[in-house]
């Protein structure tokens, strides 16, 4: 019974142990944040790899995601004589929930992925201990504009992923399905009320960034200075940012009420 007892044992210490770890690094990206240089160029160049260079994926799966509400939900309400409400199923359930959390999990796949493996590398090769030796912050100069970056555009993206997947929506109910548009847009707009949804799609999206931000140069800054290493990063980088996210997800919405 020892062995087993003593497994857990050391399994619950690293646990704790990366807990603290974690919490001591989001200090000092806090810290580095609040205090100069600002490193600005550096945050418009990751906006840009981060952001802008994950717009086809987010407008496309949006898209995908609201036609598919709108297909499922017409055949679902059209048994009630409800087809009149599938506006307000797509822009509920694409601003609570789906548009956060899909977003969040499509930037953790790709850009936060590519950042655990950018900064993984840069360890493997020594790149951030000749930052060292040049008396710069890695954090200040490499993390910073990094966390940042995917902390400003995850809001972006969720709002444009909600924007599409309504306009799939439409699309599905009104063109394909001979809807009402009129009917589609007032229950659309009648439904969502602003502190109930949006408030709380924004605030999501803004948590979500930043826990993607964190995990992922949280994983690359401290990978084994290996290829095995920055693979193991990358890929724990994803699966973690995907379970914080879901998990978080049910935290907000249970302490939100809605």
């Amino acid at each position: 019974m020892a062995n087993p007892i003593s497994e857990l044992g050391y399994k619950a210490l690293k646990f704790v142990q990366a807990l603290g770890n974690l919490a001591a690094f989001t200090a000092a990206v806090a810290w580095a944040i609040v205090r100069p240089p600002s490193r600005f160029g550096g945050f418009v160049r990751e906006l840009y790899k981060l952001g802008v260079l994950s717009l086809v994926i987010i407008c496309v799966s949006g898209l995908a995601v609201g036609m598919v509400l709108g297909l499922q939900g017409y055949h679902t309400l059209v048994r009630f004589g409800a087809q009149q409400s599938v506006g307000e199923l797509v822009g509920l359930s694409l601003i609570r929930e789906l548009g956060p959390v899909l977003t969040a999990l499509l930037v953790a796949g790709r850009a936060g992925s590519a950042t655990a493996a950018e900064i993984g590398t840069m360890v493997a090769t020594e790149q951030l201990n000749g930052l060292r030796m040049l008396s710069i912050d890695p954090i200040s100069l490499v993390v910073k504009p990094k966390a940042l970056a995917m902390l400003c555009s995850t809001p972006l993206l969720t709002g444009l992923f909600v924007l599409c997947g309504i306009y799939g929506g439409y699309v599905v109910d009104v063109g394909l399905m001979k809807g009402d548009p009129g009917s589609y847009m007032s229950g659309l707009r009648s439904a969502v009320d602003f502190h109930n949804d949006i408030e709380c799609c924004l605030l999501k999206a803004v948590i979500f960034g930043t826990l993607l931000g964190l995990i992922a140069t949280f994983r690359g800054y401290n990978s084994e200075p290996t290829s095995e290493g920055v693979s193991a990063a990358t890929t724990s980088s994803v699966v973690i940012s995907s379970v914080s996210v879901l998990l978080m997800d049910y935290v907000i919405t249970a302490l939100w009420g809605v």
